[in-house]
């Protein structure tokens, strides 16, 4: 009777899954996640229950509710997971993992000879999926004294990678910090700098992250400002003045991330809010459980997540050298899985 209903839980995911995007979907035993059995699903637990009240579908408020009093224990968290979720492969793998961080850099509020580079609020004339000014208008001062300069940066790559990261803590010179986050883009598409270069042939696919990025613009002042343009698209911020210190920046969700359980997926495919079993293959190797809960210009695909490290430089240096294959497994609710094949 049991694999019965296994069977038929499993073909409703299918159906769900046909019906949100064109990629292929296999539905897997928990058995068959490498290294399962050894994570600890509490942390998991914790970060799925930051944002488990935000997916629309009407199953996951029960499982919302449950997961409250679910996570006493390393084993009553994979027994919550294992009883009310199937794991799901959606597309090909090998997946490919990158990583990215919280930044946190030095600023001021006015402009200064050291302080120099503005990062800007959202302009009030710019509408979702309209073309704004492309990233070199913008840096060339097209929305300067405008009074939308949120802080000021020392750095032009400090402004990119901040963009990138799309939130960061801006340590002001009297001590306090300013913590900013996502407000909106310019509408222009990303274009990957760290491609540029490998097309070029000043780096070999291997050899591009962050840190070399980083170096070779500032490196190459001239040069490297206009390989920044490469990428015309922009990221503006807001200030986030009630996020406490100890909390994680704000993701797609609208609710903290938190390091090292927290994924941006491409929502045509995972489900934010959902958890995904990783296995991230590469010179530090990860299998854990986590939680879909923020996106990114460049995740786009089924098998494409962005791990989120945490704040500051070591963050920073951890998730630079990110670039890896495995596999990603979404687990849906089997409540939904029922309820999708009773409506067809």
């Amino acid at each position: 009777m049991m694999r019965g209903l296994a069977r038929l839980a499993a073909a409703a995911v299918l159906l769900w899954v046909a019906g949100m995007s064109a990629a292929p979907a296999q539905v897997l035993a928990f058995e068959e996640l490498d290294g399962w059995a050894e994570d600890d699903q509490r942390e998991a637990l914790t970060a799925f229950l930051e944002t488990c009240d935000k997916p629309k579908a009407p199953e996951w408020g029960p499982l919302c509710a449950l997961a409250a009093d679910a996570g006493a224990t390393p084993e009553s968290a994979r027994a919550f997971f294992e009883l009310f979720f199937l794991p799901v492969m959606i597309g090909h793998p090998p997946a490919l993992f990158t990583g990215y961080y919280e930044p946190l850099l030095d600023g001021s509020p006015v402009r200064t000879p050291r302080f120099a580079y503005p990062i800007y609020a959202r302009p009030p004339e710019l509408r979702d999926g309209i073309q704004f000014h492309p990233r070199s208008a913008i840096e060339s001062g097209i929305l300067r004294g405008r009074g939308l300069e949120l802080a000021w940066l020392e750095d032009p790559v400090d402004v990119f990678f901040l963009q990138i990261q799309g939130s960061g803590r801006i340590r002001m010179p009297n001590g306090s910090v300013m913590r900013v986050g996502y407000a909106g883009k310019n509408g222009h598409p990303y274009r990957s700098v760290g491609s540029e270069l490998v097309r070029r042939g000043t780096y070999t696919a291997d050899q591009v992250s962050a840190q070399t990025i980083r170096g070779w613009v500032k490196q190459n002042p001239a040069p490297g400002n206009a390989l920044l343009d490469h990428n015309p698209s922009y990221v503006f911020f807001r200030k986030l003045p009630n996020l406490a210190a100890h909390k994680g920046p704000i993701g797609a969700l609208g609710r903290s991330i938190t390091p090292m359980r927290s994924l941006a997926v491409d929502p045509a495919y995972n489900p934010l809010g959902a958890p995904i079993w990783i296995e991230k293959n590469g010179r530090d190797p990860l299998r854990r459980l986590m939680v879909a809960q923020d996106t990114g210009g460049a995740i786009k695909g089924a098998q494409r997540a962005d791990i989120y490290f945490g704040t500051g430089d070591a963050a920073g240096d951890a998730a630079g050298i990110v670039k890896d294959g495995g596999r990603m497994v979404v687990l849906l609710p089997i409540d939904l899985a029922f309820a999708t094949l009773s409506d067809g």
